[in-house]
């Protein structure tokens, strides 16, 4: 049994559950499978098979799931456990940002919406994200599976108080090992980071089988995947290759659309290939880079309630800001990633709970599965890029991600059917993490008005 701060929003536990006359999208792309029974056994998925022929084990729990689709837990892979930090006023010219870190809101956010495994992609406070972790694996508090990321690797000229500037590639290395050594498992590069100093934390990674990602600009794409670099996140608006004149180890300016050829021209489809050649995985943020479009995203339901007075005042400062500009730097991310998955590339889905303040966990991790359907892909790529792509980045491809027989019992339950309404995943009933079902109102109800303090 769950301690009691966490067993509050369990509705669903017992050592058998049977889930009768259930859709099944099992999130390797293939086709829905109607009328199922999943028997859970231990946390772990025993049987899954037609409801006629499958009847539940003596002694079960048996839960009637017509009109429901069970989906696998999404593996959400550019997660924060941070958030803009609110002013009042919107964003003040020339003072340094600041982004408290959300640990008791977060976490239940981020399972309220189906999150069941997560990769923080970048620690503001990272004994406060290793804490956490620790928490949620004791069952102290409700949250998905945490992989963690370090704090940022970044050079000097930083916007947020909060990121240190390396010195050296040595000091690259050192933070590498010095993080690895307390239990996190990947690293991230930033904006200004040198090529020597990046090139330091890829080697020190890899020489203790960890990963790297980057949110470069002072680094090209091309640059950083010749340095062995394992992923890049927000795709192509983040790639400083075509900008003209671009100094090395320098993050370019830019004013308009230069260094932004369009994504059927050679330049981009030869980086592509090279991307794919190398085996450098994109990270698709859509939800953060449509928070700058105006009308973006859709005002959801109980959205604006959960966030506290100062940070739903700057949200809607800054949502009323947003320009037409943003409108096509969307549609070419999301012709980007298209073209990327076609040539071969892995794509993997996260949120990135930043920008404007319009991308929050839960809702947001929904809201990228939608508009990768949205650029282009099937509902069931978008699920398997959102559930079995990330798993197998993370390793844990034998344990989560996709909906097997001997797999962990990480599973969402949603109303409809999302292999042909994407918006139906929105309908969360209820979350399985290891065979424990959480009740996602229950989870939101206890974050409302909370979202920028705490």
């Amino acid at each position: 049994m769950l301690p009691q701060v966490t067993q509050e929003f369990v509705s669903v536990q017992a050592p058998i559950i049977a889930l009768q006359h259930v859709r099944v999208i099992d999130g390797t792309g293939t086709a829905a499978v109607p009328d199922q029974t999943i028997v859970i056994e231990g946390g772990v998925i025993k049987t899954i098979g037609p409801a006629a022929s499958t009847p539940p084990p003596a002694g079960a729990r048996v839960l009637d799931m017509t009109g429901k689709t069970a989906l696998p837990g999404w593996v959400a892979m550019h997660e924060h456990l941070f958030y803009p930090g609110p002013t009042g006023m919107g964003r003040i010219p020339d003072v340094p940002e600041y982004y408290p870190t959300m640990v008791y809101t977060f976490p239940r956010m981020y399972l309220a919406g189906g999150v069941t495994s997560m990769r923080t992609a970048g620690s503001m406070s990272p004994y406060a994200d290793l804490e956490t972790k620790r928490y949620i694996d004791a069952g102290r508090i409700p949250g998905p599976k945490m992989h963690l990321t370090g704090p940022y690797l970044q050079g000097p000229g930083a916007y947020l108080v909060q990121l240190h500037s390396l010195s050296s590639p040595e000091e690259a290395t050192k933070m590498v090992n010095y993080w690895a050594d307390l239990g996190f498992t990947s690293f991230k590069a930033y904006t200004q980071i040198t090529r020597a100093q990046l090139g330091a934390g890829i080697r020190a990674a890899h020489a203790r089988g960890l990963k790297v990602t980057g949110h470069l600009c002072s680094v090209t794409f091309r640059e950083a995947a010749d340095l062995g670099i394992d992923s890049l996140e927000h795709g192509i608006s983040a790639s400083t290759d075509f900008v003209p004149g671009k100094e090395p180890d320098v993050c370019p300016s830019r004013v308009g659309p230069e260094g932004t050829p369009d994504i059927t021209s050679s330049q981009v489809q030869e980086l592509i290939r090279y991307l794919v050649i190398k085996k450098v995985a994109i990270v698709s943020t859509l939800p953060v880079a449509e928070a700058g479009v105006p009308g973006r995203p859709p005002l959801r339901e109980g959205f604006l309630e959960l966030l506290t007075p100062m940070a739903r005042t700057d949200y809607l400062i800054a949502r009323a800001r947003t320009d037409e500009s943003a409108r096509p730097r969307l549609k070419r991310s999301m012709d980007f990633e298209v073209a990327f998955v076609r040539a071969g590339g892995t794509l993997l889905g996260g949120l990135d709970p930043t920008g404007n303040g319009g991308a929050i966990p839960g809702f947001g991790d929904q809201r990228e599965v939608e508009l990768l359907v949205e650029a282009g892909f099937t509902p069931l790529e978008a699920i398997k890029i959102q559930t079995q792509n990330g798993a197998e980045f993370l390793g844990e491809a034998a344990r989560v991600g996709t909906l097997k027989v001997g797999k962990q019992a990480d599973i969402n339950i949603v109303a409809g059917d999302p292999s042909v309404r994407i918006a139906d995943i929105e309908n969360v009933d209820v979350v399985f993490k290891d065979g424990v079902g959480f009740d996602p109102k229950k989870l939101w109800e206890s974050v409302k008005g909370l979202v920028g303090s705490r």
